[in-house]
C-alpha cells in the first residue's frame, strides 16, 4: 500500500517518540559503546544477508542479545543501523524504514528492561544455569508482546484490517520461532561474558545463519509455487474471459467463511488458494465447449464437469496447497449426493470444498453475467439459506452471513460490453445448468 493513511503516519510518529524515549540517558562507558557497535554491524550484516537471499524476517538473536548483555537503553540501540538501512519493498520506503527501527527500538528495550529486573545480566554474567533461563523467557515474552502490539496496530491503521483481526494470531505465530532465537541470543551472551569473549560468541550466528538460509530456500519455493498459482488463474480467466475475476473473489469469500469458522491462520490461507483454484480445471476443457453461445448437450455437460478431475491433476503435485487440492476435486459436490464428480454425501465431503462451494456460489449470484444481471446480496444469501441441507453445508452458509454482516461484500462487474459465451450457471441459481 503506497498511500499511507495520516493515522497511520501519526502513530508511526507516536512510536518514533517511544523509541527516541526508549534510547535516553545512555551510559558513557567506552566498553560499552564498543560492545553496541559491534551488536549493530553484526544485525546490519545479517539483514543484509537477509535481504540479499530475499528472506522476508529478521535476524532476532543479536538484538536478544544485546537486551540480555547491555542496560535496556545501550541494547536499543542495536537495530537502528540495520533497520534504517533494511529492504523495503513498498513506497515510502523511508517512512518504512522509520517505523521498522522504531518499533525494534521498542520491542528491545522492553526485553532488556524485563530481563534487568529479575536480575538476568547478572545471571548471564555468573552463567547461573537454570536460572537465567527464567528473565531470559520473560525477555522473549515481553519482546513478543511489545512487537504484537505495535505491529497490530499499524495493521488496523495503515493497512485497513478490521481491529478485531488486527492483533488475532500474531503474538501466537510470533512465541515459538522468537523463543529459538532467544535461546541462541542467551548462548552469545553467556559466551560473550566467558573468557572466550565476543569471537565464540559470535561464532553461535553460524548454525543460524545456516538453517536460516535453508528456509530462505524454502520461501524461495513457496513464492515459486504461488507465481505458479497466479499463471494457471490468468490462464483460466484469458481462456473463459466471462468469469475474469471470479477466482479471486471465491478465494476472498473463502476467506471469510474460513475466519468465521475460526480456522488457524495456516487453513485460512490454504482455503483461499483452494477458491482461487477451484475452476483451475477449465484448462483441460474443450475451448469452444466453454465459449459455447447456447445450452449444452448432455455429452457436452458431462465433458464440462469432468473440470474438478482436470483441475485435481493439475495441482496434486505443489505440496503446500495440502487440502485446497480436494477442495479443487470435490467444490460441485453436493451435500445430497446429487453432485459430480463422485455424488459423496454429507461429511464425505471435504470441509475445504464444502466452504468453496458456498464461495463459488455466492459470487456467481452476485455477479454480473452475460445472461442476467448480478443478483442483490439478500437475494444471493437467502438462495443459499434454502439450498443449505441439500447442497450446501448450513454451516458453512450461515458462516458467510455472519462474516458478509460484519464485513459487507463489493462484488466485481464480470462481464463487459460485448457478449460473453456461455457455460453453466451455479445450481443454487440455476438448476438446469442452461441458459435461462
Amino acid at each position: 500500500m503506497e498511500a499511507i493513511p495520516a493515522r497511520a503516519r501519526v502513530y508511526v510518529a507516536c512510536a518514533v517518540l517511544g523509541a527516541l524515549l526508549c534510547a535516553a540517558r545512555l551510559p558513557r562507558t567506552p566498553a560499552l559503546w564498543w560492545a553496541v557497535v559491534l551488536l549493530a554491524v553484526v544485525y546490519a550484516g545479517c539483514e543484509r544477508a537477509a535481504a540479499r537471499w530475499r528472506f522476508a524476517g529478521t535476524f532476532y538473536p543479536v538484538l536478544l542479545a544485546g537486551a540480555f548483555l547491555l542496560p535496556p537503553a545501550a541494547a536499543a540501540l542495536v537495530p537502528l543501523p540495520g533497520a534504517l538501512l533494511s529492504r523495503v519493498e513498498q513506497r515510502p520506503y523511508a517512512l518504512r524504514r522509520i517505523w521498522r527501527a522504531a518499533h525494534l527500538m521498542i520491542g528491545v528495550r522492553a526485553a532488556g528492561s524485563v530481563h534487568g529486573a529479575l536480575g538476568g545480566r547478572d545471571a548471564v554474567a555468573g552463567s547461573h544455569f537454570p536460572y537465567a533461563l527464567v528473565p531470559a523467557g520473560a525477555a522473549v515474552l515481553a519482546f513478543c508482546l511489545a512487537l504484537t502490539a505495535l505491529d497490530g496496530g499499524i495493521l488496523a491503521l495503515g493497512e485497513r484490517v478490521p481491529a478485531r483481526r488486527a492483533w488475532r494470531g500474531l503474538f501466537v505465530r510470533s512465541l515459538a520461532p522468537v523463543a529459538v532465537h532467544g535461546l541462541a541470543g542467551l548462548m552469545m551472551a553467556v559466551l560473550w561474558r566467558s573468557p572466550y569473549g565476543p569471537v565464540a560468541a559470535l561464532l553461535v550466528l553460524l548454525p543460524m545463519c545456516v538453517s536460516w538460509w535453508v528456509f530462505a530456500q524454502y520461501h524461495r519455493e513457496r513464492a515459486a509455487h504461488q507465481a505458479t498459482i497466479r499463471a494457471l488463474v490468468q490462464a483460466v480467466d484469458i481462456k473463459d474471459g466471462y468469469t475474469r475475476g471470479h477466482s479471486e473473489r471465491v478465494g476472498q469469500a473463502s476467506m471469510m467463511i474460513a475466519r468465521e469458522l475460526g480456522l488457524d491462520d495456516e487453513r485460512v490461507e490454504v482455503l483461499r488458494f483452494a477458491g482461487i483454484l477451484h475452476d483451475v480445471g477449465k484448462l483441460g476443457v474443450p475451448t469452444r465447449l466453454l465459449r459455447k453461445d447456447g445450452p449444452l448437450t448432455p455429452e457436452e455437460r458431462r465433458v464440462i464437469e469432468l473440470h474438478p478431475e482436470y483441475g485435481h491433476e493439475m495441482v496434486r503435485g505443489i505440496g503446500f496447497l495440502g487440502e485446497a487440492r480436494a477442495a479443487v476435486l470435490h467444490h460441485h459436490e453436493r451435500l445430497d449426493g446429487s453432485g459430480y464428480p463422485y455424488g459423496l454425501v454429507g461429511t464425505q465431503i471435504p470441509e475445504s470444498a464444502r466452504v468453496v462451494a458456498v464461495a463459488d456460489a455466492f459470487d456467481a449470484m452476485t455477479s454480473t453475467r452475460s445472461y442476467r444481471r448480478a443478483r442483490p446480496v439478500p437475494a444471493a444469501l437467502e438462495e443459499l439459506r434454502r439450498c443449505a441441507g441439500a447442497q450446501f453445508d448450513p454451516r458453512m452458509v450461515t458462516a458467510l452471513v455472519r462474516a458478509l454482516g460484519r464485513e459487507g461484500w463489493h462484488p466485481v462487474v464480470t462481464a463487459g460490453d460485448e457478449p460473453h459465451p456461455f457455460v453453466p450457471a451455479p445450481q443454487a441459481a440455476d438448476r438446469s445448468g442452461a441458459r435461462p
